[in-house]
């Protein structure tokens, strides 16, 4: 099955922070304080994929209010930092949402996101993620992680979906 398949069936789609919706650098002020920088067409890209009827997820293992921040201003409820196992995160939210694996897809970089990677029913990554994780991947983005990967993705699944043209409609009237 190829991914445009796959993710014809994605009625939930989570995202990594690092390294997917940011391009990975970590910057720390002399306070501690620490910064990221997301990329505003990735951001309207999550909110089309909502529109289209996708829940929106984002698991991830740090923990920070930038993230959280940014998350409202998206719109997206669930919101899981901080987590250590990522699959047994979906697993408690698939529960929570009656839907299964097959029903989700999962966006990461790096070889902690592997396990929920493997489980999904969709799974993509950045074209710098870690090569295991390119291995085993579903959709390696063309477009760099935190500069259009996550758009791409999103764009993916709508047009997978036969959501795109709906979508795009009221900008082309």
């Amino acid at each position: 099955m190829d991914a445009l398949q796959r993710a014809a069936g994605i009625r939930l789609m989570g995202f990594d922070i690092d390294g997917v919706l940011t391009d990975g650098r970590l910057y720390f002020g002399p306070e501690g304080d620490h910064m990221k920088a997301f990329f505003s067409r990735d951001g309207l890209g999550l909110k089309f994929l909502a529109k289209s009827g996708v829940t929106l997820a984002i698991i991830t293992g740090r923990d920070s209010p930038i993230v959280t921040r940014r998350a409202a201003n998206l719109g997206i409820e669930i919101v899981m930092q901080g987590v250590g196992d990522k699959r047994a995160a979906m697993t408690s939210l698939l529960a929570r949402e009656n839907l299964t694996f097959e029903q989700c897809g999962y966006m990461g970089d790096d070889v902690v996101d592997l396990p929920l990677l493997r489980a999904c029913g969709f799974s993509a990554t950045v074209p710098d993620g870690h090569d295991l994780v390119r291995q085993h991947a579903d959709y390696i983005a063309a477009a760099p992680a935190g500069g259009g990967a996550v758009r791409e993705v999103c764009e993916l699944i709508l047009r997978a979906q036969g959501s795109w043209v709906r979508i795009m409609a009221p900008y082309l009237d």
